[in-house]
């Protein structure tokens, strides 16, 4: 058991929230009972996950998306009012955290990521104007594109896009998970032979043609599912709390 005042203060140590300018608050977003026990995990904070954390009778939910997003609406109405208040009805935490999940060195997305797909991790593309912006890396032995892209849907479950635009084989990588495709342009900027995001947009692909460098959309969810589940492990590790990691699918 831990408290719920420790487990937040653990997290939001560990994973430095107050480096960040984000698009919503990291930390506890709703909160539930003072003593956990047991946790579950997930990609996003959805009526469904809340629903199976319910049966599942867990004190706290952490999730990488939460709630209460920069310029949404204010209002507690429609699906938001049903998720709180399902939240307060049963006593549940809910905690969240968004940038400092994908930027961590240790149970980060981009990393978990890298290193699931093999990747050896050089370092962090980092933009100007967002500061870190995702990792880059290279692979031991070049693949050719085709077998790199077979590598990437075998491990993440799903068949990714694919825009075949650089040279035949693949050594070095760049990768943000979920909306990062706009920094495609760091990756040519350091002259990488390609690029991963979770999201493609319209200008990306004609961005990769352009610029000679494969790029590869996996898919929003299926990239971020790894962050939390490596953090709930360090937590349950940490407290000796039972944690569990529920994957509700989504193909965005």
């Amino acid at each position: 058991m831990v408290l719920l005042s420790e487990l937040t203060e653990y997290i939001n140590t560990f994973l430095q929230i107050d480096r960040f300018k984000d698009y919503c608050p990291n930390g506890l977003q709703v909160e539930g009972k003072s003593e956990i026990h047991s946790v579950v995990t997930g990609v996003t904070a959805s009526q469904a996950l809340i629903d199976i954390a319910c049966e599942k009778r867990a004190d706290a939910i952490l999730v990488h998306h939460g709630y209460f997003w920069r310029n949404e609406e204010a209002q507690i109405t429609g699906i938001k009012r049903k998720r709180i208040a399902t939240l307060l009805d049963h006593n549940i935490s809910l905690l969240a955290y968004h940038l400092p999940l994908d930027a961590h060195p240790e149970v980060g997305n981009n990393v978990q990521l890298g290193q699931l797909l093999g990747i050896q991790i050089d370092g962090e593309l980092y933009n100007n104007s967002h500061g870190v912006c995702g990792s880059y890396g290279h692979l031991k032995t070049p693949l050719p594109a085709e077998q790199f892209k077979q590598l990437i849907d075998k491990t993440l479950g799903r068949k990714s896009t694919h825009i075949h635009a650089g040279s035949s084989d693949i050594t070095t990588i760049g990768w943000c998970t979920g909306a990062g495709q706009s920094f495609i342009e760091v990756a040519v900027q350091q002259q990488l032979n390609a690029y991963i995001s979770g999201e493609i947009s319209e200008a990306t692909t004609h961005i990769a043609r352009e610029s000679g460098i494969h790029y590869f959309a996996a898919g929003h969810h299926a990239t971020e599912r790894y962050g939390v589940q490596a953090l709930g492990t360090n937590l349950a590790k940490q407290f000796g709390i039972e944690h569990e990691f529920v994957d509700v699918d989504n193909p965005a």
